[in-house]
Formats: structure tokens, C-alpha cells, sequence
């Protein structure tokens, strides 16, 4: 099967990574668990809006955007490589700006992602895919209403909610388990 993944907040821990290079270059005491919100990031780190989130996250002269600075998430890594090795198509969909797109290609190159397909696009269910796994409250609803074939895995975090339709899951091991069933 055809596996539509998401990088942020599924594979690649974005909010430990922003939180930690904030930080690092503020001083600030912000934790990962302080994220509660979709696009409230801007308040939390102090900054004027999201647009002034972004422009820091970009990165500048001295270091490389936010998305080279991201740990990925326990048990993601060695769950792909067994969805991988089990015959599925591990594809990677996820929605970046042009600006980190090739932060993002470095950083699947680097963390070795079982992939040969990369998707990067603002409309994901374009798309085609048998099984999603995402966790924007944004993306999970427009998944199930444009492909409505497909298991659609919602990757529970504290900034998105129940989407009628969807498979929720609270682990890397919850997906393999909902991949391994659909397969059967």
C-alpha cells in the first residue's frame, strides 16, 4: 500500500526543535509541552505574529532554517523501515514553504527515511494514498472529505481534535497496527 506521511509532529519533532533552538538563542524556558495550539506559536515564543515565527524559523546568515533542526520522534524511524520492508510505499507528504524545502530534502537524507517519493504541497490530498497519517487539524478533515477511500490516521496531539471519519492514533506502533490490518 501506498503510505501518505506527514514530517512535522508525526515523524519529526517540530516543536522540540523550534523550542530548543529558541532556547539556545534567547535563553528563553519553553518546553515542548507548552504547545497547545495550531497557530499559536507566535505567542508562546514572543513574537509579533506568525509571520515574525516564520521569518525567525528561516533561518539567516548563521544557521540553517528550523527544519534542519529537528530530532525525529521515538519508534518513527525503525516503524518505517518495517512498513518498508513489508512491501509498502512509505511517501512522504507534507506541507512546507519554498524557502525550506531544501533544509527538509537534507534533513530526510540525513535521518534516512525509507522513502523515494517526497511530496511537499499545501494540498495534500492530491496526493493519492491508501493509508495518512497527519496531525493538522487542518489536513485530517480535507483528507477524509477529498479521499474518502483511503484510512485516514490522525496522529493525536494536544493542537488538533476528533475528525468524524478518521482512525486515531497515539503511537508509531497504533499506525503499524492499523497498516498491518488494512493490508490483510
Amino acid at each position: 500500500m501506498r503510505l501518505g506521511i506527514d514530517l512535522d509532529g508525526v515523524v519529526a519533532d517540530f516543536n522540540a526543535g523550534w523550542i530548543k533552538l529558541h532556547r539556545d538563542e534567547f535563553g528563553s524556558d519553553l518546553h515542548p509541552e507548552m504547545v497547545t495550539t495550531w497557530d499559536g506559536l507566535h505567542q508562546l515564543g514572543g513574537f509579533a505574529d506568525m509571520n515574525a515565527f516564520w521569518a525567525w524559523a528561516r533561518g539567516n546568515d548563521d544557521r540553517p532554517s528550523i527544519f534542519r533542526h529537528l530530532e525525529v520522534y521515538p519508534d518513527a524511524l525503525d516503524t518505517l523501515h518495517r512498513l518498508d520492508r513489508a512491501g509498502h510505499d512509505i511517501v512522504i507528504v507534507t506541507t512546507k514553504p519554498v524557502w525550506a524545502r531544501q533544509d527538509t530534502l537534507r534533513w530526510l537524507a540525513d535521518n534516512e527515511l525509507p522513502t523515494s517519493e517526497v511530496h511537499m504541497t499545501f494540498t495534500k490530498h492530491e496526493v493519492a494514498c491508501d493509508v495518512y497519517l497527519d496531525d493538522s487539524p487542518e489536513v485530517v478533515p480535507s483528507l477524509v472529505r477529498h479521499r474518502p477511500e483511503a484510512t485516514v490516521c490522525r496522529f493525536i496531539r494536544p493542537w488538533n481534535h476528533p475528525v468524524e471519519g478518521a482512525t486515531d492514533v497515539t503511537s508509531w506502533a497504533d499506525f503499524h497496527q492499523v497498516v498491518t490490518e488494512r493490508s490483510s
